[in-house]
């Protein structure tokens, strides 16, 4: 009797009872079947991570191209990673799964060769119809606020199982809030709503923030677990979303044998260099170059009329003997306008915003300095010009009030918008549009780990009216609405892709730039992987045309994500338009949300360098400001603990990270695709190792574009 050789790939299951039952039948292309078959219904069951299987047939049933698993009853939902099925004669094939069965419900698991829908047979196309508009109803668009991107139309609580966070990403995710608010719980500062006394006071809330990358805390110091969490709780710097995290922190716990471990170096370099060396002007010029928010400098030929800067008034600053028209035909002139916040409402009146313009200059050190500063977009006797040739405490102030705007457009528009809300997008429209089987759609499941999750989280504690954010920034509720609203009408799809970006700001040779040197080798490389993994599947330029999933996918993102706008493409005609889309949605999901992210806290985390609010209104005048001034002016000790701790929380990547190029599920399972991404990953070493190099010679390391460092999805 012909006998097939089944094994199947599960994760452990953290529960006490009987797994489901759950069953597994094979199918050939004739669609006949073994019998149905129990998987397994031991009492360890759900602690397996293999089960192996001997299916007897009475007759060989052919090439198996399906196999169906079946959960009955709806205790505890099972996870499938994949399966190997040996046929009688020796064959071995591979079907990739990575799906939850919830309820009393069925998955079909085509085998693992990416298949086109036109080149499907007829029957498989409609199964693959059949799929997504079953996908449809549970990935459904919602606006969730308006002016923002659609996102997924479900709470936080229910997520569709296929998008939640994993057991170990749920444990740091809510371990890492935790840490540091237990940790400030301990430390609290004496008149948390008092102002700084000046800038050597702040220093102590930086060291005490510094000492966590060294500190134990045991459980000694509480009376019990639920002490630690209910602090956390009080603080509100800890997300819990159930009594189910309750419990697996509390397993965390007992796990690390009742300490909890503060394992990053806080206190890093950068940091360092940012605390001692902030107020130097070539230290605010080199952030608009390789800072958290990098994408704002742009070259500037003409001077905006709303910007009337005079040769009297920086004369002094540039080259001897040369004009600022000079200047400005030679290419060393750049600007940084925040025109974007214009109109757009501060959080409370006890807080202030405004859309500064900033005019900066490339010197004979080859540093980018800034050279005038107008804290408004409206010039006249009340917006004056500031220059560094200013008494020292306005030009400080000046130069605060543009960090402050910058913290601001960085974190809701550069930040949650482009990385964050993008790629949520580009989720969604994948789950709705492509088939499991369609190649872009294993292309990018790893792109898009966690991402609907940690957005949900976002949602909730972070933007959402009672957020973390609205308590330490200048902008909540409708101001985020009306900034959404005005960055979603001037962004352009051009604009995500990385080379049209530098180019289109004029930044291609500006020097020690060095987030565009490293994102130029990392979109090359992306681009090449992609482009070598669509050249398998795609032989011309017609098959993307006739790609009917494709085609919906890019006309999902469009019309739906992003509310039909005109500044995306609606359909694909060429092979290369498809490498350049896909390369946009990886690029985005990986190194560009590396880029902004990661570097929060070695900018953020010296509170003058880049003020999350400010609480005085800006000066209308020069010389009238004093220190205390300035002082009030910065977020009080409350908004600033409570600041730091958020980006430290948000900077720090999982134990079992997947970083670019890692892609430890097997979604593929051809020969030449796997060529292609260990083609990938050599071209990401060198990428790795040129950096490495470049860095030794710096006095400051530009580490957040290393493909080391770069998480593959938006998941922090």
């Amino acid at each position: 009797m012909p006998t097939f050789k089944v094994t199947v790939y599960t994760v452990r299951q953290i529960n006490l009872e009987k797994m489901d039952d759950i069953y597994l039948t094979l199918l050939d292309s004739e669609k006949q079947s073994s019998e149905r078959t129990l998987v397994d219904r031991s009492w360890f069951s759900s602690f397996k991570t293999e089960f192996s299987l001997d299916i007897h047939v009475e007759k060989n049933i052919g090439n198996i191209v399906q196999v169906k698993l079946e959960k009955h009853k709806h205790n505890h939902p099972w996870f499938c990673e994949h399966i190997k099925v040996q046929t009688p004669s020796g064959d071995c094939f591979e079907f990739p799964c990575y799906w939850w069965l919830v309820d009393e419900n069925e998955v079909m698991i085509r085998e693992g060769t990416a298949r086109l829908p036109q080149d499907d047979t007829k029957s498989f196309q409609e199964q693959r119809k059949d799929e997504l508009e079953s996908r449809r109803k549970i990935f459904r668009w919602k606006e969730w606020s308006p002016g923002f991107p659609m996102s997924i139309d479900a709470d936080l609580n229910d997520l569709p199982k296929e998008v939640q966070f994993d057991l170990e990403k749920e444990i740091d995710w809510y371990c890492n809030f935790m840490k540091v608010g237990v940790y400030l719980g301990l430390k609290k500062f004496e008149g948390l709503v008092e102002s700084w006394k000046d800038i050597k006071d702040i220093r102590q809330l930086f060291e005490v923030l510094g000492t966590l990358g060294h500190k134990v805390l045991g459980l000694d110091d509480f009376s019990s677990v639920t002490n630690v969490c209910s602090l956390s709780r009080e603080l509100d710097l800890v997300p819990f979303s159930g009594n189910h995290v309750y419990k697996m922190i509390v397993c965390q716990f007992s796990n690390f044998k009742q300490k909890l471990y503060i394992q990053t170096q806080l206190l890093q370099e950068t940091s360092n260099d940012v605390m001692e060396n902030w107020n130097q002007d070539y230290m605010f010029g080199y952030q608009f170059l390789n800072g958290c928010n990098p994408v704002m400098i742009r070259k500037c030929m003409q001077l905006p009329d709303k910007f009337p800067v005079t040769q009297e008034m920086v004369k002094r600053f540039l080259k001897t003997g040369h004009t600022l028209q000079q200047e400005l035909q030679a290419g060393n002139i750049y600007i940084a306008d925040y025109e974007i916040l214009k109109g757009v409402p501060a959080s409370s009146s006890q807080r202030y915003l405004t859309a500064p313009i900033c005019l900066l200059y490339k010197n004979d050190l080859n540093q980018i300095v800034p050279i005038a500063i107008q804290l408004s977009q409206t010039p006249g006797e009340t917006s004056p010009i500031f220059l560094p040739s200013d008494n020292g405490l306005d030009w400080m102030l000046a130069k605060m009030w543009v960090k402050s705007s910058d913290f601001n457009v960085h974190q809701l528009v550069t930040h949650l918008l482009k990385t964050h809300l993008f790629s949520e997008v580009f989720e969604m429209a994948m789950y709705r549009q492509l088939s499991a089987v369609h190649p872009v759609y294993k292309l990018l499941m790893p792109h898009v780990r966690f991402t609907i999750a940690i957005n949900a989280e976002a949602r909730v504690k972070l933007i959402g009216k009672d957020g973390i954010f609205s308590k330490v920034a200048s902008i909540s509720g409708d101001g985020m609405g009306t900034l959404m609203k005005n960055a979603m009408e001037t962004l352009t799809y051009k604009s995500l892709c990385f080379p049209e970006d530098i180019k289109a700001r004029g930044m291609e040779d500006v020097p020690k730039y060095y987030y565009r040197d490293d994102g130029k080798m990392i979109w090359e490389a992306i681009h090449c992987f992609v482009s070598d993994v669509v050249k398998i599947y795609y032989d011309s330029d017609e098959k993307v045309q006739k790609d009917e999933e494709i085609q919906g996918f890019v006309n999902d993102v469009a019309c739906s994500g992003m509310n039909n706008s005109a500044n995306f493409p609606k359909s694909l005609e060429s092979r290369e338009q498809l490498v350049e889309y896909l390369t946009v949605v990886i690029f985005t999901a990986s190194a560009q949300h590396a880029a902004v992210n990661f570097g929060q806290f070695d900018w953020y985390a010296w509170i003058p360098n880049s003020p999350s609010t400010m609480r005085k209104p800006p000066p209308q005048k020069k010389d009238q400001v004093d220190m205390k001034y300035i002082m009030d002016s910065l977020p009080d000790r409350d908004c600033s603990s409570m600041a730091l701790a958020t980006v430290w929380a948000l900077t720090q990547t999982e134990h079992t990270e997947r970083f670019l190029g890692m892609y430890p599920d097997m979604y593929f399972t051809e020969q030449p695709v796997k060529e292609a991404i260990k083609t990938f990953c050599h071209r990401l070493e060198e990428v790795t190792n040129i950096i490495k190099i470049r860095n030794g010679g710096l006095t400051l390391a530009y580490c957040y574009l290393s493909p080391d460092k770069i998480p593959n999805s938006v998941a922090i």
